[in-house]
């Protein structure tokens, strides 16, 4: 496996790797008819604009790192529910 594609699987950098999985199961069983996935793709995008978010305030507020390690992360979605 590539070093890039290590990274988009570690869950300390990418929040989005269950929905980005789900998405890429979908495609798979329905012989990437993309129509048929299309709340699978909302769910990854609205969980890449909530971490995005996220990082912003961080890095805005001076907070370093500025994604949040997953055990953070799973505390945020505790506290205000999966938003996505």
């Amino acid at each position: 496996m590539s070093r890039h594609a290590q990274k988009l699987r570690d869950h300390d950098i990418n929040p989005c790797v269950a929905e980005t999985d789900a998405t890429t199961k979908c495609l798979n069983e329905n012989n990437y008819k993309k129509d048929m996935c299309t709340a699978y793709f909302l769910k990854y995008k609205n969980c890449r604009k909530f971490w995005h978010a996220i990082m912003m305030q961080r890095r805005r507020n001076g907070v370093k790192p500025e994604m949040p390690s997953a055990d953070e992360r799973k505390k945020i979605l505790e506290s205000v529910g999966k938003p996505y």
